[in-house]
């Protein structure tokens, strides 16, 4: 067995969970058989602090939304002893449609992990993903039926509490995002949380410069600078620089005829000015497919202020969707780029994003993109 760090690319999709394993140099690629073939894979993340425990935040025909969690790479698979789940006898009648982001805590909380939900809820894992139990402080905060706009008819898949961020100075420092509602900050580990929309568009509301009710599709925090988040949102690209709560528009140095709508944003691992993008047509109907037909990636090397098209490889001509979870970066340098389309499709740059090829095809719809990095090949812990 080779000795050379395996990349795992882990894929949620609609039909069921699948791995492609690229040798050290991401050259040679080899997919999996299909994990939980039928079964909706909206999340899977492996957890950094261990390297082997990985979760899937799944819905199943049978079980409804739970979460699955292996120790060997899926060789077997394990339900959540109490799924994440609202409180039964609740005055709103709230249940969980679905567990829509997963994410794991600060490492120095090494079984905790997080669980965003549809419609909007927050829930919390002490012990690696076995147990799940209700964030208090955000599901039965006196603001959350206004804030989640509880029932909300809005987005086509619904309402989804995603891009669960933990500060890694302060495990008590979270953010969340609602779509819609916004993007929200706790400082105390979640049993309070206040709106922290300032600066981002809503066009779609009466009041433009409204305290929530906003649409973040996907945000980020720099692992290497904390102080910075990056946020794509149905209205535009920005940038937030703490202290500062105002955000910043950078998608307004984008091209015209492209235009700052999408939905995911990606980070360099080690340089906080680096970032993603996968614009779409945010016209009219919302197409939500590349503008013009002509995919592309976007890249910033300096925090917004310049965009690069990179669509060195990709066809002259495509309707790409890429869902928010369904970009990511590895670890490697140079860096490598992974974005998965709704028709199957996942793209890779080993350059930076200069240039790409397809390395899968023929997948059901993809969901989500993560990826892990194995030393001594793939499955070895």
């Amino acid at each position: 067995m080779s000795t050379s760090p395996a990349t795992v690319v882990i894929l949620g999709t609609r039909k069921g969970l699948f791995f492609l394993t690229g040798d050290g140099e991401r050259s040679s690629w080899a997919l999996s058989e299909p994990h939980h073939l039928g079964n909706i894979i909206q999340h899977a993340v492996v957890d950094p602090r261990n390297h082997t425990r990985l979760l899937a935040a799944t819905r199943t025909g049978h079980l409804g939304p739970t979460v699955l969690r292996s120790d060997d790479w899926g060789a077997t698979w394990t339900e959540a002893i109490t799924p994440p789940a609202f409180r039964s006898g609740e005055r709103l009648e709230r249940s969980l449609d679905a567990v829509f982001w997963l994410t794991p805590g600060h490492a120095d909380e090494p079984g905790v992990w997080y669980a965003g939900g549809t419609p909007q809820g927050l829930f919390r894992s002490e012990d690696g993903g076995d147990t799940w139990a209700t964030v208090d402080g955000w599901n039965d905060h006196p603001m959350w039926e206004t804030w989640a706009e509880f029932p909300y008819q809005g987005t086509p898949d619904g309402a989804m509490l995603h891009s669960v961020i933990v500060d890694p100075r302060d495990p008590k420092h979270l953010y969340i995002g609602l779509s819609g509602g916004g993007v929200f900050e706790s400082f105390d580990g979640g049993a309070d949380w206040q709106p922290l929309n300032e600066g981002t568009a809503a066009d779609f509301l009466p009041d433009p410069d409204a305290e929530f009710g906003h649409d973040p599709h996907c945000v980020r925090l720099h692992p290497a600078r904390p102080d910075r988040l990056y946020q794509q949102n149905h209205c535009g690209i920005y940038r937030l620089d703490r202290p500062h709560d105002r955000w910043e528009r950078i998608g307004d140095n984008m091209p015209a005829d492209v235009g700052d709508i999408g939905f995911p944003v990606e980070l360099h691992p080690r340089d906080p000015d680096t970032v993603w993008v996968f614009p779409m047509d945010g016209t009219e109907v919302w197409p939500r497919t590349s503008p013009d037909g002509r995919p592309a990636v976007y890249r910033t090397s300096d925090a917004g202020s310049t965009w690069m098209r990179q669509d060195h490889g990709l066809p002259e001509r495509g309707w790409f969707t890429v869902k928010r979870q369904a970009m990511t970066t590895d670890m490697a340098d140079p860096v490598g780029v992974y974005f998965g389309t709704t028709s199957g499709e996942l793209w890779a740059s080993a350059d930076l994003g200069e240039s790409w090829r397809p390395i899968a095809r023929h997948l059901p719809e993809i969901f989500s993109v993560e990826v892990a990095h194995v030393d001594g090949g793939f499955g070895s812990s």
